[in-house]
Formats: structure tokens, sequence, C-alpha cells
């Protein structure tokens, strides 16, 4: 098999991406850049030489040491977003990026919390996020949703009180906001914190998802699935501890939104054969490969669809499986995922000299 060949093969294959968190594809670039344009003061480089310039940062990031220690500039990036343009221009660069991978759906993350605990208003967030995901379906045909999420090293009150604004604008109602999630630390803040919210948006048809399994073990899980009744767990790599919790997710077609090069730049494995890639096709678990903080850990989604076919050296009828049942745990409609089906379906024929 002609490795050229399938690198191209995986770039044309159309893909949907899940776990994105829109702050996370802030790039060194664009955050010195609004820095500047809004008066913000990053740290200085006599304390953390890593802001000198987007080169150094960029360098920086390639060296995180865990989970905390990449929240720490992750959140330091969130204070340049100010205006909704702000949040628009952060937005539309992803989804150009994204749309050069090869992505045609995108499901994203925001993190509203971490926004109004600056003074930035909820709706500044979502306009800024809104009015990006009308110009990429305009530019590229790139639909999206976007989902919120909860930090959960943050106050239950908080979280509900970011629920409650969302859902008396009617955000979840109108489709403004597709779902909910959680996000952030996870060890010592298991999901079911959060499960009255979670019970609250289940009865109202909200679609739910959290983050598990990360750096938790697999009860982060299975509490995520019992207390939270979500739908998706995200990350999900420690599940493999627990051989019925694996036939459960794959049973009951839970998606898993995979990060592999996240889960090796965070110390989560020690490498990219450890990522279960092989053991969820083998049970038949549904999943989808994506990018996370993509900005902070230099690689998007391409370059992780690539990483595993260089660790696992797939076949191309599983990366059919793979993109198609991407596409069925997407929250789009039935429609768009006809075509996506659709295009899958003629992007494995073009390919046909591969399989």
């Amino acid at each position: 098999m002609s490795v050229p060949r399938m690198q191209q093969f995986l770039h044309d294959l159309p893909k949907c991406e899940h776990h994105l968190h829109i702050e996370g594809s802030l790039s060194p670039e664009l955050l010195f850049k609004l820095a500047a344009r809004n008066n913000i003061s990053l740290p200085s480089p006599i304390i953390d030489p890593s802001f000198t310039s987007p080169t150094t940062l960029t360098e920086r990031y390639t060296n995180f040491t865990s989970l905390n220690d990449f929240l720490h500039y992750y959140f330091i990036g969130m204070s340049v977003l100010i205006t909704s343009a702000d949040f628009e221009s952060l937005a539309y660069e992803y989804f150009s990026r994204a749309h050069s991978d090869g992505v045609h759906h995108a499901e994203i993350f925001f993190d509203p919390q971490a926004h109004t605990a600056r003074s930035i208003l909820y709706t500044t967030v979502v306009a800024g996020l809104s009015a990006a995901q009308k110009r990429a379906e305009e530019d590229f045909g790139l639909t999206s949703k976007v989902i919120l999420c909860f930090l959960r090293n943050l106050s239950k009150d908080g979280a509900q009180a970011t629920y409650e604004e969302a859902t008396s604008l009617g955000h979840f109602s109108d489709g403004t906001v597709a779902g909910i999630g959680m996000s952030s630390s996870e060890v010592g803040f298991p999901p079911e914190i959060f499960r009255e919210i979670y019970d609250h948006a289940a009865v109202a048809g909200i679609r739910r998802t959290a983050h598990g399994g990360e750096e938790g073990d697999s009860t982060y899980v299975s509490k995520a699935l019992d207390f939270c009744h979500v739908e998706r767990i995200d990350h999900g790599i420690r599940m493999v501890g627990d051989e019925e919790l694996v036939k459960r997710v794959a049973r009951e077609k839970v998606l898993v939104t995979v990060c592999p090069l996240s889960n090796v730049r965070l110390r989560c494995v020690k490498n990219m054969g450890e990522v279960p890639i092989r053991k969820f096709l083998d049970e038949g678990v549904r999943f989808s490969i994506n990018s996370d903080d993509p900005a902070y850990f230099g690689a998007y989604i391409l370059d992780n669809y690539l990483a595993v076919q260089e660790a696992f050296g797939l076949k191309v009828g599983e990366w059919k499986s793979i993109a198609e049942a991407a596409i069925e745990g997407s929250w789009c409609g039935e429609e768009r995922k006809k075509v996506l089906i659709e295009k899958v379906g003629d992007c494995i024929a073009r390919y046909k000299d591969l399989v």
C-alpha cells in the first residue's frame, strides 16, 4: 500500500469532529494579535519566557507535563477574548483549518463560565460563535453545532446559573446551542456533582455528553452514564480497564470522542500505541477521532488521523467504519447524515485501489 496514497485518502475522507474546545483552537499568533488589539497584558517574558513571541509560546506548548499544566496556559489564552468579533475570529480560524483537513461537520465545545467570570457576557460569546458558524457554512459547506461545557472544577451553582441563562434565552430550544457537556480537571470532580442539571436536560430533550476516563479511572465513565445519562463519552480511554463497561458502551452505541494526540501530549498514555483504537474496533465501540485543543497540542484532526494510521495500520474498511460511526453519532439531522454517508461512500469508491 502506497503511504502517500493512504495519506491522501485520509485527507479526503469526510470527517466529523465532536471533541474540539474552541478556546483550545486559539493559535499563538491570534493570541498575540488579540492581546494587542484589546490591550491585554500577557505574562512578562522575564517571568515566563514562553511569552516572548508566538514562536516561543508554540514551543512551550510541546512540553506540557500534565492536564493542569496545560490548563494553566489555556486559561491565560482565554483572557484575550473580549468582544464578539474576537470569538468570531477564533471560531472562523478553526473552521477554516478544519475544512482544509476534510471536516464536513463539527460539534464544538465552548466554556461560558470561563468568560462570564471575566465579565464577558454569555451572549457576547454566543453571538461571535454563531456568526462564525454561519460564515463557515456559507464559505465551506461545513455544518456545525455548539455544545455548552460546564467547568467541573467550578461550583455546581455556577453551572446551574449558566444553564438557566442559556435556557431562558431559548438557546437549547431554538438550536443555537445543541447540548451540554462537562470538562476541565477531571480527578476529584465526579460527574454526579452535576446530576440535577443533567436530569433537567434529559427531560427537556437536550443532548448530553461529558468528559470521562481521560485521567480519571473507568468509574468517571460509568458514573457519567448512570447519573448523568449522557449520550456520549469524551475521551473514554480509561474505560478499557473495565471489560463489562466496554461491552456496555458498545451495546448501547455510546459515541466515544477519542483524542489520540492530546492523550499523548498530556501524558495520559506513553505513546500512540496505548490509545485503545484497536480495542474499540475489535469490541465494536462506536468512536470518532478528534483534536481536542489543537493549537495547544500542535495537532489538528488530520494530524490525528495520520498518527492513528501510522500506529495501527488500519485498513480502508476500518476507516470507513470509523467515518460512518462518527456521522451516525453526530447531533445533526438525518438528512445531513444521509448526505455525509454518501460522501464517505464516494470517497471510498475513489480509492478502491487501496481496498
